[in-house]
């Protein structure tokens, strides 16, 4: 292949690099090749380094909680049985989070924020974990791996090595949606301006048995009021920006669907499904309170995206398998240290 045509710029390459080691912690053992195998602790170890912060997210572990309503208005109840679809008002609990390891580390240095939401209604639970980049760089936890090894620092000069991230990229064509989100997108100085992706497939399954792939986000609504000049000085700056914003009112996003057809591949999450695809605003996050995480229930769920309600079905995307996994593992350990630290 010739490299120069997969070329990219030092700083949008360093921002990929930040933004995909940012992106998930872990994956239990998958198999890929000849005898290739990954555990879940070969990420977490990876994902939190020589510095273990006790009792927190091994990936995202600065967020706070939120809580509010997921007002639906009926617009997707033909397509999926799932109770939250029909025309209620179902009440959330929620997080919203930056990438790392890190619990004190500036907001505005993150590349990728994330919102994750649980809902409980009629003995159903449906959990989402959604984050700003709408695709994935690689389709499989092993290329994952090999990824977050090209872009892990050096250990003597604790630098990451531009030419070892450019090789990697360039050896997986399949990057080049990922890449170019990347190298485009420009962070929002709001959490409530930001736009959040399932990233991964899933099926709507209605009461006729009939099947629906499809990708989620929730946006802000074209109203939203945007965000004044943040302190760049100011850690918490995004997280108090939000607090101060809800004192104001409601924080609202739309809850929308995309609808896959035959062309488009729902196992690949490197792949961006073409605008011109049918959408259906389900309808909207009402956010009406916010909370510190310490102590809070958000800091005791696990947001695993394959907690689905009857009506809404994983698919086979291998990076979605691999991600209940691995939200699993970090919280076997951060629920043990917490459990250790009680107990002393």
């Amino acid at each position: 292949m010739n490299k120069q045509t997969l070329a990219w710029p030092l700083k949008p390459l360093l921002l990929i690099a930040v933004i995909v080691a940012s992106l998930m912690a872990a994956f239990m053992f998958a198999k890929f090749g000849s005898g290739n195998k990954i555990t879940a602790q070969d990420f977490v170890d990876l994902q939190q380094g020589k510095l273990v912060y006790e009792g927190f997210r091994r990936a995202h572990a600065k967020g706070f909680c939120i809580g509010g309503v997921l007002q639906s208005n009926g617009n997707l109840a033909q397509y999926t049985s799932a109770y939250f679809f029909s025309r209620k008002n179902t009440p959330f609990t929620g997080r919203i989070s930056i990438a790392g390891n890190n619990p004190t580390a500036p907001d505005l240095k993150a590349p990728v924020r994330s919102l994750a939401l649980s809902l409980s209604s009629k003995n159903e639970v449906w959990r989402t974990a959604m984050n700003t980049p709408p695709v994935m760089a690689v389709r499989n936890p092993y290329d994952f791996y090999q990824q977050l090894l090209a872009l892990a620092p050096d250990p003597t000069t604790n630098e990451r090595d531009p030419s070892k991230i450019r090789d990697f990229f360039d050896e997986h064509p399949e990057s080049k949606a990922f890449r170019t989100w990347a190298s485009e997108y420009s962070p929002k100085n709001s959490f409530a301006e930001e736009t959040y992706h399932s990233i991964n497939a899933f099926y709507l399954i209605n009461n006729k048995g009939n099947k629906q792939a499809v990708r989620w986000r929730v946006s802000p609504p074209i109203d939203a009021l945007a965000a004044a000049d943040l302190d760049t000085s100011n850690n918490d700056a995004l997280q108090d920006e939000f607090f101060n914003r809800l004192k104001a009112g409601n924080v609202k996003f739309d809850l929308i669907f995309t609808f896959a057809t035959a062309e488009d591949n729902v196992t690949d999450p490197t792949q961006a499904w073409p605008s011109s695809r049918r959408e259906v605003i389900a309808g909207q996050l009402l956010i009406t309170d916010a909370t510190p995480q310490k102590n809070s229930i958000c800091n005791e769920i696990n947001f695993d995206p394959l907690v689905l309600p009857t009506g809404i079905e994983a698919s086979q995307d291998k990076i979605l398998g691999a991600r209940s996994s691995a939200y699993a593992e970090s919280y076997r350990r951060r629920a043990k240290e917490h459990l250790l630290r009680l107990s002393e």
